[in-house]
């Protein structure tokens, strides 16, 4: 029996513990008669190298139009959340969230920014289940308390908020890519360029995500969401960024979701992948000589076995941190050394060399050496921005467009195939 799933992205917060009388007013008596303001409070959402995270809440009230601005202060709200995984009911955190800033944004917004960033707990918006290896979208319930009151800019009494209602997560980025499925059912997410040049359309580039963020169908499960491919680190946000869009002189983003992973069964998704992006070119004015194909872990073994299945179709393949499968041939995946040799595709391998996941020298090396002419960016490590992350997440160079050869970057590389 399937446990079924809703498609919530965030539990509706209830009220916030009594606001007045945290502020030291008769909580009972509505503070003597004091006038009740509701909040609307919509966590904002970035994906950090290492995932994405609720970096700010944005609190709106009418009442807050009142308020005089330099009242405003950091120890004017408290935050707490508790994240709880859809799937198992467990509560993967339960903590207060530091405000680090408070200010207001044009609209009259209180905007709280949160302690965010790699290492810090309580932010991030998905769970890894380690036993079923999935990425899942927690549940996130924010419960806000007005410390302090806002003072008002002309006549009145102090601004106290006294309930909060939750709304939806947004992440600008994340929202960009709309949610789409292919007639076989396939869920895929698609980013399209604001800018469209060329005379016969724009790029398109295939973003192949890793084994945790794929559909959980089996031990009772029910969990297909189209959202952790985008959630889990920036591979497939990183071509859909201005200077990207740049680059590629505008392209479209697909980023298709396996029901499971894609090394599970390469054979049977690989078709599925193709009716993905033979929809979007049809329903869009894509080049077809320019569909490129990038993915991550899983995602880089299944770049490969596209390219040897459908070489005519893409203009460069981009594996990272790839496995290409045990040489006998044994095993979920496998990629032949008849078919890396036979590869035409131009190609850039990513991997680092601390990868303790999927051996960079039995995979990334050995697809290098068999593959005639490709490129290879092999990092000691992955260190990012002061941070160093595990060695399998060298996804997180393409990301930021690190890798270089011959002058080029990895995505003009890519755009001039």
């Amino acid at each position: 029996m399937r446990t079924p799933i809703t498609r919530r992205t965030l539990l509706v917060s209830g009220a916030t513990v009594g606001a007045s009388a945290l502020l030291g007013a008769p909580a009972a008596s509505g503070a003597a008669g004091r006038e009740r303001h509701s909040a609307l409070v919509t966590p904002i959402a970035e994906v950090l190298d290492g995932g994405e995270q609720v970096t700010s809440l944005a609190i709106s009230s009418p009442a807050l139009n009142r308020a005089e601005r330099s009242s405003l202060t950091p120890a004017t709200f408290a935050v707490h959340v508790t994240a709880t995984n859809p799937l198992t009911g467990d509560v993967a955190y339960d903590q207060a969230r530091v405000v680090t800033a408070a200010q207001w944004s044009r609209r009259g917004e209180v905007t709280l920014e949160l302690e965010h960033g790699w290492g810090v707990d309580g932010g991030g918006t998905l769970q890894y289940l380690g036993g079923a290896g999935r990425n899942v979208l927690l549940d996130l319930d924010y419960t806000i308390t007005q410390v302090e009151p806002l003072r008002s800019a002309g006549a009145g009494g102090p601004i106290v908020l006294d309930s909060f209602r939750q709304g939806r997560l947004s992440d600008p980025e994340v929202d960009a890519f709309a949610y789409h499925a292919t007639a076989s059912g396939l869920n895929y997410r698609l980013f399209s360029p604001a800018r469209r040049s060329g005379r016969r359309g724009a790029a398109l580039v295939v973003w192949l995500h890793g084994g945790g963020e794929g559909g959980l169908l089996t031990d009772g499960y029910d969990y297909y969401d189209n959202e952790a491919p985008l959630r889990a680190n920036r591979g497939a946000l990183g071509f859909a960024t201005p200077e990207a869009q740049d680059v590629f002189e505008g392209a479209y983003v697909l980023a298709p979701q396996a029901t499971s992973a894609w090394m599970l069964d390469g054979d049977g998704f690989a078709p599925l992948i193709l009716e993905a992006i033979e929809e979007v070119t049809r329903a869009h004015r894509i080049d077809a000589r320019r569909v490129h194909v990038v993915g991550c872990s899983n995602g880089g073994y299944m770049s490969l076995k596209m390219v040897a299945e459908h070489p005519e179709t893409f203009a460069s393949s981009v594996p990272i941190c790839c496995g290409i499968g045990p040489r006998d041939g044994s095993g979920g995946y496998f990629i032949s050394d008849d078919e890396l040799a036979a590869m035409t595709t131009p190609t850039w391998l990513v991997a680092s060399a601390d990868d303790d996941t999927l051996d960079p020298e039995d995979n990334t090396v050995y697809a290098h050496e068999r593959i005639d002419g490709s490129i290879m960016s092999m990092y000691n490590n992955v260190t990012w921005d002061g941070n160093t992350f595990p060695g399998h997440w060298s996804w997180i160079y393409v990301a930021r467009n690190d890798p270089h050869h011959d002058g080029a970057s990895i995505w003009q590389w890519m755009a001039t195939r």
